[in-house]
Order: structure tokens, then C-alpha cells, then sequence
């Protein structure tokens, strides 16, 4: 699956995994395409997102999710409020 999402995300695997420590990146309400060049995960902040692959179907995710967005993966993202995420390629 080219996005995977964990809802909600355990404190435990955020501290594991250091999220809290990645770069924070943050969005308004918005339409976009995106393209990922490398691996990408991510922990919602704040925000409620619905991103739809090329010729796949929707993925919604929002605020204490942990995402991953796989290398490749070409898409359209809705946001539908404002997000904060900390994130990390790779």
C-alpha cells in the first residue's frame, strides 16, 4: 500500500521513533499535488487531511495519526483544516 496509516498513533511508537524531534511543517486549507521522491512519515498535529493517489482511492487522516507515504507515490491532497506535522524522509 503506497500510504499506511496508523490512527491513533501510540505515544509509545512516537517516542520510539523520536517524532517528536522532526522538523515541523504546516499547511492551510489547500489543494495540491504531490509527488514523493523518497519515503515519508509523518505525526498529525493538528488538522484533518484527505490525500488520493493516482487512480487510487482516498486515505483521511487527521491530528495524532502517524503516516507513511511510500517512495513514488504520486497523489492529490485536500486539506480540509489547517495541518501541523512533524515529519521525516527516508
Amino acid at each position: 500500500m503506497s500510504i499506511k496509516v496508523t490512527s491513533p498513533c501510540p505515544e509509545s511508537v512516537v517516542v520510539a521513533l523520536g517524532a517528536r524531534d522532526w522538523p515541523i511543517w504546516a499547511c492551510e486549507v489547500s489543494t495540491f499535488p504531490w509527488t514523493y521522491e523518497q519515503r515519508e512519515t509523518c505525526l498529525l498535529l493538528e488538522g484533518a487531511v484527505t490525500v488520493t493517489p493516482n487512480g487510487g482511492d482516498p486515505v483521511s487522516f487527521g491530528a495524532g495519526d502517524l503516516v507513511e507515504f511510500a517512495a513514488g507515490l504520486q497523489c492529490t491532497w485536500v486539506v480540509t483544516q489547517p495541518v501541523r506535522k512533524h515529519y521525516q524522509f527516508g
